[in-house]
């Protein structure tokens, strides 16, 4: 079979950072839905670290193909959405394309690891948008796809704490450019060769950059949009006053869920979520994780049963590999919304740590001190595994987990003694 072609190639209106997998099985896949119901969306999508997806997309004229994998088949589509692919080292074509007034909105998939000091998320739209600036085209939306709580906020502030020296751009970015705040969900694991042979069986094409995804997908935004935005809607995206409600849902039961299966998990000889939930200790301990966390959710018990019932037929998708050890990377950025703010929450309204929270800090804690030195993935720890490994007891441990994810809660000592209690059991159970 050839390979497909291009039925339309929209003019570039939206520039995304970060060409990855989920901006593809996601971000990509609502604006192919928006420009299929009659919009005119095409994307200018540049590559974060690597350049190697510019390069492999551009060989088949930014096309690919987004398989929907769930329990009963494979339901591929071939995605048009991309307009042009570049390499994001390619500053002048990041400039020209942030500048030109056609294009109304600049998306972002970047990790939570992105937003550190130092990272280059934000001196990259930083830069985009002084060329827009320059060339006085009028405002832009940006708009975060990522897992960090009110994350527009998060890059807005960046992003000014780096234009201060600049007083005219840095009152331009306040009132011509929009921080859209949103929540995002599709699992997406990463591709493997089984699954482009699959795939090459399945439609006869030899397609160097197909995504895997499973059927669900979620989009929640807040904000506004001062040079219009593509009709996201045709996919099912919501559009409300206040993100936090739905981030925290996400943060608190989804990647919540995904932290403790991975750290636990791997301490089990797992590999994936599936088989992680098909382990009935691990799945008993989530259900208790679910069952502390859920108290701080602002929504309804038959809501949050609706999201939980969805979770567990997620998980359970064993045709869907989502790998442990892809989910436990930048644990030190991660934990704090999943877990450490839940706990805060409780100790707000007076109540004592729960012991499956605490159970997921002490998995972290052991994950860090028994992962091979030097294949940690995990940049903001710093020098954290190597304290942990020469600990002496869990006691110790526990207390060199809350000081670095946590100082604000070192005097919880109830918290130390039972992440402690936790990191014991775990090292009897795995000795």
């Amino acid at each position: 079979m050839t390979p497909p072609r291009r039925s339309a190639r929209h003019p570039v209106r939206v520039a995304h950072l970060g060409l990855g997998a989920f901006h593809r099985a996601h971000q990509a896949w609502y604006t192919q839905l928006a420009n299929e119901a009659g919009g005119e969306w095409g994307i200018a999508a540049f590559t974060g670290r690597s350049p190697e997806a510019a390069r492999v997309l551009s060989a088949q004229d930014a096309l690919y193909t987004l398989v929907e994998r769930g329990a009963d088949g494979d339901a591929p589509r071939t995605i048009e959405a991309l307009s042009r692919v570049h390499d994001g080292a390619d500053r002048a074509a990041w400039r020209q394309t942030i500048a030109d007034p056609q294009v109304g909105v600049l998306t972002l998939t970047v990790t939570e690891a992105g937003y550190r000091p130092g990272a280059s998320a934000a001196a990259r739209v930083l830069d985009g948008l002084a060329a827009r600036h320059a060339a006085g085209a009028g405002g832009i939306a940006v708009v975060s796809c990522d897992n960090l709580p009110r994350n527009g906020d998060v890059i807005r502030d960046a992003v000014l704490a780096l234009a201060a020296p600049d007083a005219a751009l840095a009152t331009w970015i306040r009132t011509e450019v929009a921080f859209v705040s949103t929540m995002v969900d599709r699992i997406t694991p990463a591709t493997t060769d089984a699954d482009r042979a699959e795939l090459r069986r399945l439609t006869g094409w030899d397609d160097a950059a197909p995504v895997i995804t499973e059927p669900f997908t979620e989009w929640v935004l807040a904000g506004t949009f001062p040079a219009g935005r593509p009709g996201w809607e045709a996919g099912g995206a919501r559009f409300v006053a206040d993100i936090e409600p739905f981030e925290r849902r996400k943060l608190w039961l989804l990647n919540a869920g995904h932290s403790l299966l991975a750290y636990h998990g791997l301490l089990r000889g797992r590999t994936t979520v599936a088989e992680a939930v098909a382990d009935p200790a691990l799945r008993d301990e989530l259900e208790r994780l679910w069952a502390e966390q859920r108290d701080g959710l602002p929504f309804d018990d038959a809501a949050v049963e609706e999201a939980l019932a969805a979770l567990r037929d997620r998980f359970a998708n064993a045709r869907i590999e989502h790998r442990l050890a892809q989910i436990a990377t930048d644990g030190s950025q991660k934990l704090g919304p999943r877990i450490l703010d839940p706990l805060r929450a409780r100790f707000a309204e007076g109540r004592p740590p729960g012991s499956t929270q605490a159970g997921v800090l002490g998995a972290w804690a052991l994950h860090l001190a028994t992962t091979e030195p030097g294949s940690v993935r995990d940049a903001g720890a710093g020098d954290l595994p190597a304290r942990l490994r020469d600990a002496r007891t869990p006691s110790d441990r526990a207390a060199l987990v809350v000081a670095a994810l946590a100082p604000d809660l070192t005097e919880r000592t109830d918290l130390v003694a039972l992440i402690a209690d936790r990191i014991a059991s775990l090292q009897g159970a795995h000795a």
